[in-house]
């Protein structure tokens, strides 16, 4: 079992780093995924979110998640084959959590180099995308 560490992360290197790793049969854990970040225009971003969230109705979907555990195993999701019995398999495999769980205070975290964010400026957190969703952060 890994332990991956996405702080500073960017979204979409990572979870295609994940996807790859999962279909090879590892187990995979990830920490910290409302700190995992998006690159580019703040605004045009959370735009981008709001108008996922608002395609569909209520009854048929598609049901876009809020928080930001579920927004980063969607991403990871979409990049695998996931109607493939594989493919299911595989996203059992991946757990996400906000923050560090107590059972994996001991565990040891690794961070993925190649998705490092390098920018000091011109990103958002998936913690400010969830809060403009709807998402209340609990305390």
């Amino acid at each position: 079992m890994r332990v991956i560490d996405a702080s500073n992360a960017i979204y979409g290197r990572l979870s295609a780093h994940i996807a790859k790793q999962l279909l090879e049969g590892e187990t995979i854990r990830i920490v910290n995924a409302d700190k995992c970040v998006i690159t580019g225009s703040k605004d045009f971003i959370i735009d981008d979110f709001e108008k996922r969230r608002d395609i569909g109705s209520v009854r048929k979907g598609p049901y876009y998640p809020r928080t930001p555990d579920q927004i980063l195993r969607r991403s990871i999701k979409n990049m695998l084959p996931s109607k493939k019995t594989h493919g299911k398999e595989a996203l059992a495999r991946c757990l996400v959590y906000c923050g560090v769980p107590s059972e994996l205070k001991d565990a040891k975290v690794e961070t993925i180099d190649s998705a490092k964010n390098k920018r000091l400026s011109n990103f958002v957190t998936l913690s400010e995308i969830s809060e403009r969703l709807g998402y209340k952060v609990r305390l």
